[in-house]
């Protein structure tokens, strides 16, 4: 039966959704609040210079290949994709670094050449990741988390003591390099908590790292969400920018319309892929499920500090990924989680696209994207961003050995004030709610709501978690729900 589908937000998941739901056959519009689509994922640009505003990381290629196969197509029909070598590079002092090559054999050597005996330690490490990769990727992460059980199968009996355990305990009992266990401990980050607080069953992010590598898609991460923009036209969806949704109106436990920009407008079935919490404020308070003492509870990943950084000549010693460990990697985790401040000593990230992506930036010069983890609703101001800027350039010349304060042609920066303001993120987090032992699966914020019957909710607060690959899967997930209860 057709229906008419109104999707609040045009980030993966909800763009993910879209086509989904009008693959099969519904009328499908979508109201983006911003100028211009992508949610987090959007992109700026000055100057002759390209930044992916949000995620720059293109990990888990299958996943975003199954994505498209639904659709009998491929990623290649709709941008190119590149891998990249070495997949990135971490500093641990002044020209102290350590760089992870674009294939297994090669990590497995450098791990060896850092701490002898750990070649092979590693090379077991990967095959029991690989494992876990292939049943939480293939099988566990396309549940919708309605029941426990669906995370009850014949191969997660065989793992049950890795849901109880932590990356941090299992890295340490193999590797002795601290080194070598920052990088190990460094993919699940994605995930939105420490690694003392995630499973062991998570090191299949390991695999995802060292097993199938580090992408970039020509034009950077914004061309996924053109290329899935498309898909979704293709497919019939209509999709509105500068379309603020103010109220969700209810009658009778059902949804029944949107106001947007001030004009009502009628809907069968309702579906957010904006921030979970901010949805339900858009309900009377008697239908919202969750109460503000539920989000409060929640270990929520970090926000970050970003700047996007031009620079009138090419940067040295530096990869298109490129991670700072030089400081302590406890103490910071602890200024985000246990005891949420500014930190005293960030680590921080930094991407120069223009390595890799020539359209990034002018010929001769270089395009950077810095990211310092912080905790989500700690103060934000112009004060302080230009702080920790001056912190982390400071670091960058003195760990790389080059001057490049004199070469900034301009920075533009994005910090907690803008997650809530552009996103309406809750507290400004950047990648959602953290996926720690009872934060997984059924225990996540559900996709349907239990009050009201025709609403629905996707992205990276609900199943299966933080990070783009997830919210492709919660798209699809969300649209096989709705069409089951239809």
């Amino acid at each position: 039966m057709k229906k008419d589908i109104k999707i609040i937000g045009s980030g993966f998941s909800a763009l993910a959704a879209a086509c989904y739901l009008a693959k099969a056959g519904h009328q499908v519009t979508v109201y983006e609040k911003n100028n211009t689509i992508g949610g987090r994922a959007r992109q700026l640009k000055k100057d002759g210079f390209t930044f992916d505003i949000g995620p720059t990381w293109y990990w888990m290629p299958d996943v975003f290949e199954r994505f498209f196969a639904d659709f009998d197509k491929k990623p290649a029909d709709y941008y190119q994709l590149q891998k990249l070598s070495p997949a990135y590079q971490v500093y641990f002092g002044v020209n102290e670094f350590i760089t992870i090559a674009d294939n297994l054999d090669e990590i497995i050597q450098t791990f060896e050449s850092v701490e002898k005996g750990s070649g092979q330690i590693l090379a077991d490490f990967m095959v029991e990741a690989k494992s876990n990769y292939d049943i939480a990727i293939k099988d566990l992460v396309y549940n919708p988390g309605v029941s426990p059980l669906e995370l009850v199968t014949l191969e997660t009996m065989k793992k049950v003591g890795q849901f109880f355990g932590n990356i941090s305990k299992e890295v340490r009992k193999r590797f002795k390099n601290k080194k070598l266990i920052q990088i190990l401990e460094f993919p699940v980050l994605f995930l939105g908590a420490k690694p003392s607080d995630t499973p062991t069953f998570y090191s299949f992010m390991n695999y995802a790292d060292f097993g199938l590598g580090t992408w970039h898609p020509k034009n950077g991460m914004y061309s996924v969400v053109l290329a899935i923009e498309k898909l979704a036209l293709e497919l019939g969806v209509t999709i509105y920018t500068n379309s603020n949704i103010s109220k969700i109106n209810v009658n009778e436990k059902t949804a029944t319309s949107l106001d947007v920009n001030g004009e009502t407008i009628t809907a069968d079935i309702i579906l957010s892929g904006a921030d979970y919490h901010h949805t339900e404020t858009l309900l009377d308070i008697e239908n919202r499920v969750y109460s503000e003492n539920y989000w409060k509870r929640k270990t929520f990943a970090p926000s970050s500090l970003l700047f996007y950084v031009a620079f009138d000549k090419k940067i040295e010693n530096v990869e298109h990924h490129s991670l700072f460990f030089d400081v302590d990697f406890d103490a910071h985790a602890q200024e985000i989680y246990d005891d949420p401040k500014w930190p005293k000593d960030p680590l921080f990230y930094a991407s120069f696209p223009s390595k890799t992506d020539s359209n990034a930036a002018p010929e001769g010069k270089e395009a950077a994207i810095f990211l310092i983890p912080i905790a989500p609703g700690i103060e934000d101001t112009d004060a302080l961003r230009n702080h920790y800027f001056e912190k982390i350039i400071t670091r960058l010349e003195n760990l790389t050995q080059q001057s490049v304060k004199n070469s900034i042609i301009f920075k533009e920066s994005f910090c907690v004030n803008d997650f809530i303001k552009d996103y309406n993120s809750y507290k400004g987090n950047a990648y959602g709610m953290a996926n720690t032992l009872m934060q997984t699966a059924f225990l996540r914020p559900k996709l349907k709501s239990k009050k009201i019957r025709n609403l629905y909710f996707t992205g990276q607060l609900t199943v299966p978690g933080p990070g783009v690959p997830p919210a492709l899967i919660s798209g699809k997930l969300v649209a096989e729900l709705i069409q089951k209860n239809i």
